[in-house]
């Protein structure tokens, strides 16, 4: 070895000293690292450094890491930073004495102190320091989840998924969690119904109007979705949060598809929660999935049945509603739930005098010479929609709900409560009066997830609800109610119901399908002029729906769906995943009987197809 090479030999071995001694290692008995040209130097030199490995392997077997020390990431950056020339290495804390440069140039002298600190030329040497690593290295990245497609239910699908999430950065003692997704969807249908990505399932036209004869495609990225949950743990077993989660699906009034195409975001959800793990209480109050909605496990917010599917109305016979609500409930055992919430009413009408609006007289009933005008609903104000009509609520919805998780499925039972009311209105002038009319409606529900294979391959879910005045509940929004003859109001029978199997052939294949319905009967009264009035009227005149450009009020007695399809998780790594989807729903609406022109009794229908392909692409999962 000559000269120049030996230097080079003898410079790494002292800085490899020096940085042992700076972590605190004990070093005992080195000789003086000095320049020497002789063969018996070099050797002892060598000697040296196959020592000095030897302990530092015995030392990182039996040492156990403490608080005080620094971090994988740490050593790991002190050591890249030893590759670089040790001009000056500066303590990153106040209480460091900054470590002088070395040289080679002369023997160094290192021992130990009567305390047993590590010395270099008669100084103290600090341990390093465990101050933060300087932002110029880069901390290891946390391990990410990969998407889940195991479950019935998908959270990476059918909402986001941040609860998967590692923390973006922590505030205190607050973590905060993005998720979500970018979607572009292609949708495709075979009658126009110009809507977007949502899908109104009892729009679609009968025969005689020219939209039934036109097929309309949309491609749109207003499915686009992110979240922010904020969690917090201000003691042992409680946990607090706030979660808020938002897509493109509002439309504000200057949106088009012209030439921006802009739409604007809106609140899908947006709660505060608490959970008390010891006591096994658990608190919601905000805008969320009702309690009504069927739950994959538990009855814990984010883990709600919903369809896997693409379209944001789901499909036809999926109960759920997404509102303001304040919700409690309690486990046992985290195995046994039971539920309660008060969550925000609303009420839909329908009524077979399609030219009547709020505040108009209702037909006469037999027997009588004029109907009583009613008041069910007014326009929006202050911060509400002013081009939307609210209805006169008396008091919230109310969802009691009882689950029971088993090795064999999850299954749940729950009963429903509504008010409706209408203002009537009788006789007009300084003797008129207006009475308040309220009629109590409601139902009972159920729902269960069943896996049918050992190795949740296959599951079956289910879900129905019966009742008065439950239209608001299913996605293809039937009426809740109608009039009765004296202007009150009248909640409609109804059913809603879906059955599903979800299946998994591999871990990055999910396909699914579904069948659902949805149904209303007849409620009517006697005219004065011989026709019934009400919902479901069998008298009305339903010639114009099968005449082009006719005018056609047929009424939706009952509304039956076929679903099926499935998502590829298509690529992943650090960059996140893409997922493809396909959806294809089969829809076929069937009217109360009425009659046409020549009296005879006729029941209209319609039937649709749509198509979603849609490619999602989720920057904060693997």
């Amino acid at each position: 070895m000559d000269r120049q090479h030996y230097q080079r030999w003898a410079k790494t071995s002292a800085r490899l000293c020096l940085s042992l001694s700076v972590a605190g290692l004990p070093l005992v008995g080195f000789p003086h690292l000095a320049h020497a040209d002789s063969t018996a130097e070099i050797a002892q030199l060598r000697t040296i450094v196959f020592q000095l490995q030897a302990q530092v392997r015995e030392l990182q077997k039996n040492r156990k890491p403490t608080r005080e020390e620094p971090s994988r990431s740490m050593r790991a950056a002190q050591g890249r930073s030893l590759k670089r020339p040790p001009a000056r290495v500066a303590a990153t804390s106040p209480d460091v004495t900054p470590i002088l440069p070395v040289t080679t140039a002369g023997p160094a002298r290192t021992g130990q102190d009567l305390t047993g600190a590590m010395l270099i030329d008669g100084k103290p040497v600090p341990a390093l320091s465990a101050d933060a690593v300087p932002d110029s290295v880069a901390l290891e990245p946390e391990t990410v989840r990969s998407i889940n497609l195991s479950s019935s239910s998908p959270t990476a699908l059918t909402q986001t998924e941040v609860d998967s999430l590692p923390p973006i950065f922590k505030i205190g003692g607050v973590s905060v969690r993005l998720g979500g997704f970018v979607d572009m969807s292609n949708i495709y249908r075979d009658k126009n119904l110009t809507a977007g990505p949502a899908t109104p399932w009892g729009s679609f036209p009968y025969s005689g109007n020219p939209n039934a004869h036109a097929s309309e495609y949309r491609p749109t990225a207003q499915l686009s979705r992110f979240s922010l949950l904020i969690e917090g743990k201000p003691a042992k077993g409680v946990t607090v949060e706030a979660y808020v989660e938002s897509d493109f699906g509002g439309s504000g009034s200057n949106s088009n598809a012209v030439q921006t195409n802009s739409y604007v975001p809106r609140m899908r959800q947006a709660y505060l929660a608490a959970d008390d793990r010891e006591f096994g209480l658990h608190f919601l109050a905000g805008q969320a999935w009702s309690l009504a909605t069927g739950y994959t496990n538990t009855l814990l917010r984010r883990h709600e049945q919903l369809p896997p599917v693409v379209d944001s109305n789901l499909i036809p016979g999926v109960t759920f509603t997404r509102v303001p609500q304040i919700r409690l409930i309690k486990d046992f055992n985290r195995k046994w739930w039971l539920g309660l919430s008060v969550e925000t009413p609303q009420a839909t009408l329908g009524f077979d005098d399609s030219t009547l609006v709020s505040g108009d007289a209702i037909p006469a009933a037999a027997g009588q010479s004029a109907g009583p005008h009613v008041v069910y609903n007014s326009t929006g104000s202050g911060m509400l929609d002013p081009e939307a009509h609210y209805s006169m609520d008396v008091a919230p919805d109310i969802v009691l709900k009882g689950a029971v998780d088993t090795s064999m499925g999850h299954y749940e039972l729950y009963g429903l409560a509504r008010w409706f009311r209408t203002v009537v209105i009788d006789g007009s002038g300084a003797s008129g009066k207006a009475h308040s009319r309220v009629a109590l409606g409601g139902g009972v529900g159920g729902s269960m997830v069943v896996p049918l294979l050992s190795s949740g391959k296959i599951q079956f879910v289910g879900d129905v609800l019966a009742g008065k005045g439950i239209g608001r509940y299913g996605p293809s929004q039937l009426p809740d109610m109608t009039l009765s003859s004296s202007g009150a109001p009248a909640p409609l029978k109804e059913i809603i119901g879906s059955v599903g199997l979800i299946g998994h052939p591999t871990k990055n294949l999910l396909l699914y399908t579904y069948g659902g319905v949805e149904a209303a009967h007849r409620s009517v009264y006697d005219g004065a002029d011989g026709n019934y009035y009400g919902y479901g009227s069998p008298t009305t005149n339903l010639a114009g729906c099968a005449i082009m450009l006719g005018t056609c009020n047929a009424e939706t007695r009952a509304l039956a769906s076929f679903t099926m399809g499935g998502w590829w998780h298509l690529l992943d790594g650090r960059y996140g995943s893409v997922m493809a989807g396909l959806q294809y729903t089969y829809v076929r609406k069937f009217a109360f009987r009425g009659l046409d022109n020549a009296g005879a009794v006729t029941c209209p229908t319609a039937n649709g197809n749509t198509v979603f392909v849609t490619f999602r692409y989720y920057p904060f999962q693997n």
